[in-house]
């Protein structure tokens, strides 16, 4: 008798599989050109587009880059569907949202600069007798440059009590990253469903169709939308093949669909800014197969795996970072999505929290959980906050005198806290909505930082003696 020593083989490819808060399959991986059927048997063999596609299916291709952008940038996907998209009936301009805004260059009236810290408290959200889904409840609060130019970006707040229904969504500007802060959101998108918490990011491509459920009732969060590039995960360097977000732990849907022939209440598409209706007598969601790497994604941020010094100083905040965009200029990102949660702090003989600075680059920070503190607004969750480049900042005086006394011992920060940063290398403008009409802005309190006394008067006797011990004369003094 041959003695066989096989162990076990591995049935499919491997998937995140449903959980009582989460009752969606996913696909693991960044970047990956994945394949999906929700029927087996359905995508072709050997090529796109054959003559005829099983089940009399449409083949439709969606491209999220230039056809000839280098393969390694390149992104695109296969669908084969019940009705392929050109199956509507035309499209109708939508009143303008007042509060959404696209354009952000200079000689836009409704957009407004800001040399000084500014916050805003968290947006209410609307009304039981409002209804507001996720479309009509975004508002805009800052951005850079302007879709037409695919290069810029915005940010906004979304406040919504209603599921979206027979309605769907396409943002033909550019991607979503959705952060949601209250409630999770139930995101059907035509390659499948995604279910999205508080504590994790979900990104919907320009382009993409999708609609948004709200399973626990009244839902708020944050919005960054870019233009012109997608996301893509920062270059680890010298930290070598793995750490800050891996791409095992990025998760996109699986195929699913819907057999629905009746009247689809509305598609509404932004476009440059502006809304437009398309409706068609049949849904959306009618993907059967699809392949390739233009595709939603989540991520759970608790997965991030930190780094920071172990030894002395602050390693800088890009460290931090999750998700970059690239601008037109090389080496500057377009913007930077990091994260701020919980994690050791060992530095000795150093000054622990950020040390004062100006920075070059545009900050805006929001809170989705937890508590964040050293300011002087009461910085809760779902509030946001505002530093224009080169905006001194820094933590308040009670914050400093604490590190400069602590004992160093290791300890662990941000416990039971995540909180966030939109980090842009651009000048970024605000509305009129954020600097008028939101009924939620506040300035950061200098009167914080009014304690930071030059204490080093108090020491003039011991650097004369340190300058007379150097052969130098005392202050207020010259050689002569």
């Amino acid at each position: 008798m041959v003695h066989s020593t096989f162990g076990a083989s591995a049935q499919s490819a491997y998937t995140v599989t449903p959980t009582e808060s989460d009752p969606y399959t996913y696909q693991v991986g960044f970047g990956n050109r994945f394949t999906s059927e929700a029927i087996p048997g359905t995508l072709p063999i050997g090529q796109n587009m054959p003559q005829k596609v099983k089940y009399d299916l449409y083949i439709e291709g969606i491209n999220g880059t230039p056809f000839v952008t280098p393969r390694r940038d390149n992104q695109s996907t296969f669908l084969y569907r019940i009705r392929p998209s050109v199956a509507h009936k035309g499209f109708n301009r939508l009143p303008d949202n007042p509060d959404l805004e696209a354009c952000f260059l200079p000689l836009n009236p409704k957009v407004h600069f800001s040399p000084t810290q500014l916050a805003w408290h968290p947006l209410d959200i609307p009304s039981d007798g409002i209804k507001t889904d996720f479309v009509a409840g975004l508002k805009t609060i800052a951005g850079n440059g302007d879709p037409t130019l695919r290069e810029g970006l915005a940010v906004h707040i979304y406040t919504a009590n209603h599921s979206m229904g027979n309605a769907a969504y396409c943002n033909n500007d550019g991607d979503f990253l959705i952060l949601p802060q209250q409630g999770r959101l139930d995101i059907q998108t035509e390659l499948g469903r995604l279910m999205v918490r508080p504590g994790e990011l979900v990104v919907i491509p320009r382009g993409i169709k999708y609609k948004v459920g709200l399973p626990d009732g009244p839902s708020r969060g944050y919005i960054l939308e870019i233009f012109g590039s997608h996301f893509e995960l920062p270059d680890l360097g010298p930290l070598g093949s793995h750490g800050l977000a891996n791409t095992r732990d990025f998760e996109s849907p699986v195929a699913s669909f819907d057999v629905d022939q009746s009247p689809w209440t509305t598609v509404t598409y932004k476009v440059g800014g502006r809304l437009f209706a398309c409706n068609q007598d049949h849904t959306p969601f009618d993907v059967v197969a699809w392949h390739g790497n233009y595709v939603p994604y989540k991520y759970a941020m608790e997965k991030f795996a930190f780094v920071g010094s172990i030894h002395k100083d602050h390693i800088d905040p890009s460290i931090f970072t999750v998700l970059t965009a690239r601008s037109k200029t090389p080496g500057a990102p377009l913007v930077d999505f990091a994260i701020f949660g919980e994690r050791w702090d060992v530095a000795t003989g150093t000054f622990r929290p950020p040390y004062y600075h100006r920075n070059c680059a545009t900050e805006m920070m929001g809170l989705i959980y937890g508590t964040y503190g050293g300011r002087s607004d009461q910085f809760v969750p779902g509030a946001f906050s505002y530093e224009n480049g080169f905006c001194p900042h820094g933590v308040s005086y009670e914050e400093f005198k604490k590190a400069t006394e602590a004992e160093l011992v290791p300890k662990k920060i941000h416990v039971g806290t995540l909180a966030f940063m939109f980090e842009s290398s651009m000048q970024v403008v605000l509305t009129d909505y954020a600097m008028n009409r939101s009924g939620k802005l506040h300035e950061h309190e200098p009167k914080m930082w009014d304690d930071l006394k030059g204490q080093f008067i108090n020491h003039l006797d011991e650097v004369n003696a340190d300058l007379k011990a150097a052969g130098l004369p005392p202050l207020g003094k010259s050689r002569a």
